[in-house]
């Protein structure tokens, strides 16, 4: 097989994958998905897993549960204690969630990459200025959460919560195929804007921001703090001022499926030793060095 051959069909493979996941009604299938999840019925739960178990590499033997009532319940599944050691060291910016790490580095100015070649602005992802400019050159992570994934996020580091911006939008998938594909992605979907003050002492009094952006069958972000649902139906205010304290490693909610969770911290900051694009992290590894 010659190499334009071999390069032909992974092309062929690649649009047969983005239509059959983004030129859908995107809306209507995460709808449906987001009804049929909840289905509570022991047999429906145990074949929708099984199917599941045909196309991801879904492990659960450090879930808290064996058995589930809902599909949902298992996307949204705890971890057994201690599944996830949590780095103490007051100087690391921990990882949110469990990921495969995409996009990463130092931001260009006030641009950043969703994929090669495919760069996309910090206003059209964050809006509001202030937070452009406190992250201008400074350090940004992609953590792209697969299907299978365990589907709760944490807090890099112990801070205060100081505002929730959600945005509303699209839901393309956030595959490697799709970010190759549709400019500024991250940008069109619905997304949630965390910013997360690192206090005085070991935090510097930095600040850090999650942006965890919904997708197809996703569009619903869960966070514990504010006792809300933001999806499709939210219809609350898209500013929350909080003021809520948080400790490294505590949860702040979920997805209801698999997304992606970008991590902004300002200039001084630095990416930890093997932390590059494609690796896999777990939520309480090191991510960040603090300045």
């Amino acid at each position: 097989m010659t190499l334009r051959s071999e390069l032909g069909r992974i092309l062929q493979r690649e649009d047969i994958n983005f239509l059959l996941t983004n030129r859908i009604p995107r809306r209507l299938a995460t709808r449906f998905l987001g009804w049929f999840s909840q289905i509570e019925n022991p047999l429906v739960a145990r074949a929708s897993i099984a199917t599941w178990r045909l196309f991801a590499d879904l492990d659960l033997s450090d879930a808290r549960q064996k058995s589930f009532k809902s599909l949902h319940a298992c996307f949204t599944r705890e971890l057994k204690a201690g599944a996830r050691p949590v780095d103490g060291d007051p100087r690391v910016l921990t990882s949110p969630c469990d990921a495969i790490v995409g996009a990463c580095g130092r931001v260009d100015g006030t641009q950043v990459l969703q994929a090669k070649g495919f760069p996309y602005a910090l206003k059209d992802l964050l809006v509001d200025p202030a937070l452009i400019e406190a992250y201008r050159d400074g350090q940004y992570a992609t953590l792209r959460l697969t299907s299978s994934m365990y589907h709760r996020f944490h807090a890099p580091h112990d801070g205060t919560i100081e505002r929730v911006t959600y945005i509303s939008g699209d839901t393309w998938n956030v595959n490697p195929i799709a970010l190759r594909r549709v400019e500024s992605l991250f940008c069109k979907n619905e997304r949630a804007v965390i910013r997360t003050r690192l206090g005085a002492g070991d935090g510097g009094d930095h600040l850090v921001t999650l942006v965890p952006v919904a997708a197809i069958l996703v569009a619903s972000i869960r966070l514990h703090f504010l006792d809300v649902t933001m999806n499709m139906n939210y219809r609350g205010a898209a500013e929350i001022d909080c003021q809520t304290p948080v400790s490294k490693g505590c949860e702040l909610g979920w997805f209801e499926h698999g997304s992606t969770i970008i991590v902004f911290a300002p200039p001084g900051f630095r990416l930890c030793d093997g932390i590059r694009e494609g690796t896999s992290i777990r939520m309480g590894r090191a991510l960040m060095h603090l300045p």
